[in-house]
C-alpha cells in the first residue's frame, strides 16, 4: 500500500496508455475510478462525464476523488488531417478539457489536483534546439491546439489545484501508436529514413509513461509542465537503424519528404518530418529514474 492510498478518476482509461497507468495505480493501492463518457457503450462502474458539454454529469459520484487524471482525446495520426478532423482533434483536448474543469471547480468538494496529458508538439519544429520545459511554445497546428489544450485547465488553476501538464513525446508500445505503425513495414524489409534523418524523435517506453503520470499524482512538488520523453533523443536515422537492428532487419527504403507529405500532406510535416529535441528536465531535477534511457534496449523490451 502506498503511504497516503486515495481515490483517483481518470478519464481514457481504457486507451493505451490509460491502462497502464489504471494498471500502476491499482497495484499501488489507490482506488482507480473511471470517468466514463456519457452515451458510451462502456459498461464499467465509474462517474459519467460529457466532454462536449457539462463536464462531469453527477456530482456525487466525485466526493471521494483527490486527483483527476485527463488521457481523453482524438487520435492524432487516425487518419489524414482533413478541415473536419483537425477540428475533432482541437474540439477534443480544447473544448472537452475547458468542460471537465468548468465542472471539477463546480463540485461542493473539487479534487486538489488535476494531472492532464499534454504533448511536446508545443515546442513545434525546432531543428537541433535542445528544448526544456523553460522553452517557449513553436509554431503550427500542432502547437497551437497544445498550448490552448493547456490554457484551458487555467480556471482549475485560480481555483487552487495543483495542476501538472504531462507532455508527452513518442511512446514506443507494440500495442499501439507510432511504433505498432512501423513493424509491418520494418519486418518486410521495407522500412528506412524518413526525410533527412536529421530530425530528432523525442521519445519514451509505455511503461515509463505511467510512471510519469503516476509521480505527478503523488509528488506534490510538481506542477506546471513536466517533459515526459527519456533523456536518450534520437534522430530519425538512428530510431530506424536501432529498429533495423532489434528486428534484425534491412533498413534501406527511405521515404522522401515529399512523398510523405503527398502520402500524408500536414500531417507528415508536423508528426514525421519535424524535429522536437527535448530534454526531461524537471524529471532529472527531481531524482526520477528512468526505467528506459536507452533506445535500443527499450525496443527489445517491447519486441
Amino acid at each position: 500500500m502506498p503511504p497516503n492510498p486515495q481515490t483517483i478518476a481518470l478519464t481514457g482509461a481504457s486507451g493505451m496508455i490509460g491502462t497502464a497507468v489504471v494498471g500502476l495505480l491499482t497495484a499501488e493501492g489507490h482506488r482507480v475510478l473511471p470517468l466514463v463518457r456519457r452515451g458510451s457503450s462502456d459498461d464499467r462502474l465509474g462517474p459519467r462525464w460529457d466532454p462536449t458539454g457539462e463536464g462531469i454529469c453527477d456530482p456525487d459520484e466525485m466526493k471521494d476523488v483527490r486527483t483527476v487524471v485527463h488521457l481523453a482525446g482524438e487520435n492524432i495520426a487516425a487518419g489524414r488531417w482533413s478541415t473536419q478532423q483537425k477540428e475533432r482533434i482541437r474540439s477534443s483536448r480544447v473544448d472537452a478539457t475547458r468542460n471537465l474543469v468548468r465542472s471539477l471547480a463546480r463540485l461542493p468538494e473539487p479534487p486538489g489536483t488535476l494531472v492532464c496529458a499534454s504533448a511536446i508538439g508545443w515546442y513545434g519544429d525546432r531543428g537541433d534546439e535542445q528544448l526544456d520545459e523553460s522553452s517557449h511554445p513553436g509554431t503550427g497546428f500542432l502547437a497551437d491546439v497544445v498550448r490552448d489544450w493547456e490554457q484551458a485547465t487555467e480556471e482549475a488553476v485560480t481555483s487552487g489545484l495543483r495542476v501538472v501538464h504531462v507532455r508527452i513525446g513518442v511512446v514506443l508500445s507494440t500495442q499501439g501508436g507510432a511504433l505498432k505503425k512501423m513493424l509491418t513495414p520494418f519486418r518486410l524489409g521495407l522500412g528506412g529514413i524518413v526525410g533527412s534523418g536529421r530530425q530528432y524523435w523525442s521519445w519514451i517506453g509505455l511503461l515509463d509513461v505511467a510512471r510519469v503520470l503516476r509521480e505527478a499524482v503523488v509528488n506534490e512538488s510538481l506542477s506546471g509542465p513536466v517533459n515526459a520523453v527519456s533523456p536518450g533523443t534520437v534522430t530519425n536515422r538512428e530510431f530506424t537503424k536501432v529498429l533495423g537492428r532489434a528486428l534484425k532487419r534491412p533498413t534501406i527504403f527511405p521515404l522522401p519528404a515529399f512523398m510523405a507529405k503527398l502520402m500524408l500532406g500536414e500531417m507528415a510535416k508536423e508528426l514525421l518530418l519535424s524535429s522536437t529535441r527535448v530534454v526531461p528536465r524537471r524529471l532529472l531535477e527531481i531524482g526520477f529514474e528512468f526505467g528506459f534511457t536507452d533506445l535500443e534496449s527499450c525496443l527489445r523490451h517491447e519486441l
